[in-house]
């Protein structure tokens, strides 16, 4: 396939990257779930909503143990979601719409059904088949216990026994082995996959759990309880790039690698790193020689409060800065609970304990979480960098919090004895229309049940709708291509409670999370979050662009 992506390579600098989680997106066979064809469909959607890059989340073969993050082949397309015919199409219809497609890369594990792992159970211990994976005897009088303390991310151990009497590594679900990234073939296996979808048009890679692919594999292997911590929380109590299996420094050869790879193509590939790591740590793999980005969770996870807010920009800007990349911004994705809503839970609520309830405990008022989910998505889109949307937060839609039990799909529910929620309630498919079996999602059901309320939300009831939150969005969107110029911002002195900065090129941003209306300072403005009072003041939970 042609390569009709920009020829600008600093294209993703200043972006707008729209998530799309393919399953939930759009269905275009009526089966209930979404697929590659639906996401074709409507993707006049992205062409109107003004983004530059449309991400899609894993759409490879997959049993779903992880809503498809347990990959079985990294360069096909589940057939429940289509074919690669399919996916040609899609970013060649991408393509002509001016959009740039980056794709999910699963690298730190494999599905249990890959040829790979089904080998490696097959051939028994001490098999070359077992060395591109993590199989380790167990510890205890008969090998009954497992091989470390490591914990699985998902609850339990990082550990599964399989009939042989060897354990295997999970860092996150059983159903997905870790992979052994000391062994040469599985490195150039992802030099493979990184050319396979490189030649088929992709722009960009998005780098699932990019800080655990290296581990300290020497035996005995290390109990994270020396730490004092379990799991990321040890990334606090060791020296930086030492943990067991989270951050490790070796990981940077990796992408050192991939950059070689990616600057083979004209313009060259670009990559974000999923890695939950502090600043100072996520800045290594955003270097220019690596991923050139890393997703900016710091950000995601700062209370609506002007002083944490200033801080955690400041430091975003530093830390990007310091690795000659631009800074990344996001505020709501597939892993958390959406904006709309946590924005206005109280501070310090307990985000599982809320979903659990049905998020009932506490009732939130759903006016004012989109409120403040508007004002900080203004803030955010003024910023300088790149900005990442998930899909259904151009319509405001909160967190469908009240799924019943029975419905859950996240593994996270199973492996946590029900202890934890999960993810579900911001997977579920969107609303396209304000009625229909799906509210347009397909012409049958949906994979999650979708509640009563989406029709209200859906993008044919917002569309052309003076004051939606889809036409805030589109236009804020058409007039970010305008302003955005450089990428430094100045702040402003302002009244407590009150975010306010200027760009390069003089037009301001000036944010109220305060309680209390404050004054409007004067310039033209551009754009408002919610329609501004005759008063002259600026409203609480109140986004505003002012020309220079």
């Amino acid at each position: 396939m042609a390569d009709l992506s920009s020829r600008n390579p600093d294209w993703w600098r200043q972006a707008v990257i729209y998530q799309v989680y393919p399953r939930s997106f759009a269905d275009a066979d009526g089966d209930g779930l979404g697929d590659l064809r639906g996401i074709t469909q409507r993707l006049s959607h992205l062409g109107t909503l003004g983004v530059d890059a449309l991400w899609l989340s894993p759409f490879y073969p997959s049993e779903l143990a992880d809503g498809g993050y347990d990959v079985a082949d990294h360069r096909d397309v589940d057939p429940r979601l289509g074919t690669l015919d399919d996916f040609d199409a899609l970013a060649a219809e991408a393509h002509r719409l001016g959009l740039k497609v980056i794709v999910d890369i699963v690298p730190n594990h494999t599905s249990r059904l890959h040829p790979w792992f089904q080998e490696a159970l097959l051939a028994g211990p001490g098999s070359a088949a077992r060395e591109r994976y993590v199989f380790r005897p167990g510890r205890g009088e008969h090998g009954e216990l497992p091989p470390s303390d490591w914990r699985s991310v998902f609850g339990g151990s990082a550990w599964q026994r399989v009939p042989d009497g060897e354990w295997y590594l999970h860092l996150f679900a059983p159903e997905q082995p870790d992979l052994n990234w000391d062994h040469e073939e599985v490195r150039a296996d992802f030099r493979t996959t990184l050319r396979f979808w490189s030649d088929r048009g992709v722009d960009g890679f998005r780098v699932d759990v990019a800080h655990a692919l290296v581990k300290d594999l020497a035996q005995p292997l290390r109990d994270v309880a020396e730490f004092g911590a379990t799991g990321e929380e040890a990334l606090e109590r060791v020296p930086p790039g030492t943990h067991p299996y989270w951050d490790r420094d070796g990981v940077h050869e990796i992408f050192r690698d991939w950059r070689r790879v990616f600057d083979t193509y004209t313009p060259p590939r670009t990559a974000v790193a999923e890695a939950w790591v502090p600043g100072a740590r996520r800045v290594l793999y955003a270097r220019p020689d690596e991923l050139g980005q890393a997703f900016n969770f710091e950000y995601l996870q700062t209370p609506w409060d002007a002083d944490a807010l200033r801080e955690a920009i400041t430091g975003s800007l530093a830390t990007a800065r310091a690795a000659g990349a631009s800074a990344t911004w996001v505020l709501s994705n597939h892993d958390v609970v959406r904006h709309a809503s946590r924005l206005t839970l109280p501070p310090g609520t307990d985000e599982n304990a809320w979903l659990l309830s049905g998020g009932r405990a506490p009732e939130i008022d759903a006016a004012h979480g989109l409120r403040r989910a508007r004002a900080a998505t203004l803030l955010m889109l003024a910023l300088p960098g790149s900005s990442y949307v998930y899909q259904g937060e151009e319509l405001g839609l909160p967190e469908a919090a009240d799924l019943p039990e029975g419905v859950l799909q996240d593994p996270v529910w199973e492996q946590t004895g029900h202890a934890r929620k999960g993810r579900d309630g911001c997977r579920v498919p969107l609303p396209w229309t304000p009625d229909g079996p799906s509210y347009g999602f397909g012409s049958g059901g949906a994979w999650l049940p979708q509640p009563a309320w989406f029709g209200s939300y859906a993008v044919a009831a917002q569309a052309g709708t003076a004051g939606s939150t889809l036409e805030l969005y589109r236009t804020a969107l058409r007039l970010r291509r305008k302003l955005i110029e450089g990428e430094t911002l100045t702040w402003a002195e302002a009244p407590r409670g009150v975010l306010h900065f200027a760009r390069s090129d003089g037009w301001r941003c000036v944010t109220n999370v305060s309680d209390a209306p404050v004054p409007l300072p004067p310039g033209e403005v551009l754009l408002a979050s919610v329609p501004l009072p005759l008063d002259g003041t600026l409203p609480p939970d109140t986004t505003v662009w002012l020309g220079a």
